[in-house]
């Protein structure tokens, strides 16, 4: 059965309550929504707070890194005494600081196909917050395999990139985009990173997590979504479904 608000959670959150797009049904679909965060660095960090502190209940966090001192300018959940700690220990106890309801899981290693699309067969929705394509491949083929919607997003220099699979609409899944948009796998450790460019694309997840939970608003489904942090603009690709994709095509 599901969750109810209490009249503490109702207090708390009225302030998304009296949104008419949320009210109290939105509220609740958040409180009991079960959110997998893949990666909790830059985007990560900013997705998983902005999500629990907005009243989702249930959150997985996945990362077998450690708390660095050149993580701190940009990844908002860690502090100084917290370095060498896991990041997904770390990240937990800010949160549970933050929102003491949230029910927080943590995953401190690298998990394998077969516990990975476990992982995604748990949860309604996941965040790919992960920095390298190898991840971004796998975390997309076991949300294809479990029909599980999924939210990709990635951040270097003064770039970001976001992208909606949702399987109920039938659309392109993100290794039609690679097939379309192949980029050079550079790391942010070579490439340099701004903080509030990886903080901008995390918080984009976040909402486009909860448009999806809850059902309002426009979410822009098979658009490849590009930010330019210094321009300050936003390019937006429409991905066609590629029937020949060897991961969700349909003539393969």
């Amino acid at each position: 059965m599901p969750d109810s608000l209490s009249k503490t959670q109702v207090m708390r959150f009225n302030r998304q309550i009296v949104l008419p797009q949320i009210d109290l049904d939105g509220q609740e679909k958040l409180l009991n929504a079960r959110v997998l965060v893949m990666g909790m660095g830059g985007l990560g960090n900013a997705s998983a707070q902005s999500l629990c502190a907005s009243g989702v209940g249930y959150l997985t966090l996945v990362d077998d890194d450690y708390v660095d001192a050149t993580n701190l300018p940009r990844q908002i959940l860690f502090r100084d005494h917290q370095v060498g700690q896991h990041k997904v220990d770390a990240a937990r106890d800010t949160l549970y600081a933050l929102q003491p309801a949230c029910n927080i899981q943590i995953w401190r290693e690298r998990p394998n196909i077969v516990d990975l699309t476990a992982l995604v067969a748990k949860h309604d929705l996941v965040l790919d917050c992960t920095d390298n394509l190898p991840s971004r491949s796998q975390i997309n083929n076991a949300c294809v395999v479990q029909q599980t919607p999924l939210i990709s997003g990635a951040a270097i220099r003064f770039e970001g990139q976001l992208f909606v699979y949702n399987p109920s609409e039938s659309c392109a899944c993100y290794a039609c985009v690679e097939r379309l948009f192949a980029a050079p796998d550079l790391s942010c450790t070579e490439g340099g990173i701004f903080s509030p460019v990886v903080n901008i694309i995390g918080v984009q997840q976040a909402l486009l997590a909860m448009q999806l939970l809850i059902g309002f608003g426009h979410c822009p489904v098979s658009e490849l979504r590009l930010f330019d942090g210094l321009t300050q603009q936003w390019e937006c690709f429409r991905v066609p479904k590629f029937a020949h994709c060897s991961v969700c095509g349909t003539d393969v």
